[in-house]
């Protein structure tokens, strides 16, 4: 429990602070490919025009990443922006653990391998295949194959995803080939290693958020009964996939490796497997598959007794998955906690995609509400259709609901994601990149029209970069040109910062409106907390916002 903030005698507004998260938007550094900057936003521009604003780190070291070469991403982003501090997140946690041993003195560890020497079954490794370090990094895998081998496990199976998302958009086999090599190199006559399926991040396994459970069918199909095309390898499946669709890696349809007609790794009773993804939005629904005793989202068709475990645990609260391998950060003291305990009234809204953000992420990865008089979480579904084919997605349906909310005046704190920039991004598609950009300003401006007519504060921020940088380029700067002379699309998030603007109609001199420089996003629980009219705690990192 935490105490109630004290009041700073300084700010008091009539209407509620509106705190609109733009997912996934930047400040680009390169002209071309910045779809934020060539979109028409009349309506940001006005208030980057008369309201303060500066920018904010979003990635690496501000967001407690292992260096500034790391790009951020959603959940570190809403978990700095709702704790107002910054915790050391999945890959440096990982990379401690492993660097350090811990993870391999662990219980966790320790059953999983002694599980298959006693057995004899094998250990299977699942998650994505890049160094993109969002939802998981080669090298952590490498080490716990080395490990294995190591520690006397005689088989080991990889079921590999493609990642194109947070590395280039066709870049699979520039991990794959090698990473079969480095398996290859370690096989003798007592350790058998190989990749044993695949397919693209987007269409199966790592859904989120329920909003396609097929997607882990197919995975489960792929992966543990070994259902689908066959393949020699996984080189020969990731060309020939693409030959056929034409579609760039995060979309490749599932494959499975094979020998002599058989695939050489389905998940058996006896077996280990271990899912080395460490961010935990895209591993819920996979990890429920394979630990629920009764499924109902699809059936199973046979369900092994294995030994399971995530590289972290995904949800702290329901404790998912039962066995991890490194500990999450503890985040404690969130905004929304100290605001309950303030009486502060607060709402919180996105569409599926991002509706975890909002709420789960932005509570230090805290499942449910920290008093339900108080709070408020509404969801509205996502389409279930490529982002490309409907870039604007639910800004509207959100807008409609975040203003009849402000007219209700029942609400002192109403926070929302719009995750266009994110997710459209993701796509590589530009053009669709701009639509999304130019439907999301279309609301914003809408939402500021009504937080102006209640009286209040709109804080406009992002939690990353994305939308920002959709062309590849090189180390100096050169744009990056596919073998039809296009341009290379980027599909990953930036290292750009993003904005933080203060929409304030009623300021009477109660702030300087000289906004802090250099401050990273965990910044924004401070600032809301001070125009909200309280104190931060003393350990937040600062407000942008100084009183006078």
């Amino acid at each position: 429990m935490v105490e109630a903030l004290k009041k700073n005698g300084k700010i008091s507004r009539k209407g509620p602070v509106v705190l609109v998260i733009m997912d996934g938007v930047g400040f680009g550094k390169y002209k071309d490919g910045d779809a934020v900057s060539a979109a028409m936003t009349k309506n940001l521009d006005q208030l980057y025009a008369k309201y303060p604003w500066t920018k904010l780190k979003a990635h690496g070291l501000a967001v407690g990443l292992p260096s500034d070469a790391d790009m951020g991403n959603s959940e570190v982003g809403h978990n700095a922006m709702g704790c107002g501090r910054v915790f050391h997140q999945g890959a440096a946690l990982v990379s401690e653990s492993i660097s350090s041993g811990l993870m391999f003195k662990g219980k966790t560890w320790k059953t999983l391998v002694e599980n298959v020497k006693k057995t004899g079954g094998t250990l299977h490794f699942l998650g994505l295949l890049s160094d993109g370090n969002v939802h998981s990094h080669i090298d952590h895998l490498k080490a716990m194959v080395l490990e294995a081998k190591k520690e006397g496990v005689k088989r080991v199976r990889v079921h590999a995803l493609l990642d194109g998302r947070d590395v280039g958009e066709m870049s699979a086999l520039d991990y794959f080939d090698p990473f079969a090599e480095f398996l290859s190199s370690l096989c003798d006559d007592s350790f058998d290693a190989c990749i044993a399926s695949g397919g693209g991040r987007m269409v199966i396994t790592m859904d989120r958020y329920n909003a396609n459970w097929d997607m882990v069918r197919k995975g489960w199909e792929t992966h543990v009964l070994g259902e689908g095309r066959q393949f020699s390898s996984a080189h020969e499946a990731i060309e020939t996939l693409r030959a056929e669709t034409g579609a760039i890696d995060q979309d490749l349809p599932p494959f499975v490796i094979a020998k002599d007609g058989k695939p050489v790794g389905t998940i058996e009773d006896g077996d280990s497997v271990i899912l080395f993804n460490f961010r935990g939005d895209r591993a819920l629904e996979i990890t429920k598959a394979f630990e629920a005793e009764t499924l109902t989202e699809f059936d199973r068709k046979r369900h092994p007794k294995v030994e399971y475990a995530g590289m972290m645990e995904y949800d702290g609260d329901l404790h998912v998955p039962h066995q991890y391998l490194v500990d999450p950060p503890s985040i404690d003291r969130t905004m929304a906690e100290y605001l309950c305990a303030s009486n502060v009234k607060q709402f919180s809204i996105s569409e599926t995609q991002k509706f975890g953000h909002v709420t789960y992420f932005f509570n230090g990865n805290k499942t449910g509400k920290f008093d339900e008089k108080l709070e408020e979480y509404v969801e509205i579904p996502s389409d279930i259709v490529p982002f490309e084919q409907r870039p604007w997605m639910k800004c509207a349906e959100i807008a409609d609901r975040v203003i009849k909310e402000i007219e209700s005046g029942k609400w002192d704190f109403i926070k929302l994601n719009f995750p266009n920039g994110d997710m459209v991004g993701h796509t590589g598609v530009f053009e669709a990149v701009v639509c999304s950009m130019e439907g999301m300003d279309i609301q914003i401006g809408r939402i500021w029209d009504a937080v102006k007519a209640a009286g209040g504060v709109m804080v406009v921020t992002a939690d990353h970069g994305n939308a920002d940088d959709m062309y590849e380029h090189g180390k100096d700067g050169s744009l990056k040109l596919r073998a039809d002379g296009e341009p290379k699309s980027k599909t990953s998030h930036s290292l750009n910062p993003v904005p933080c603007i203060i929409c304030d109609d009623n300021w009477n001199g109660e702030y300087s409106k000289d906004l802090k420089e250099g401050l990273g996003i965990s910044s924004v629980a401070a600032t809301c907390m001070t125009l909200l009219g309280f104190v931060p705690p003393a350990d937040y990192d600062p407000s942008v916002v100084t009183l006078n």
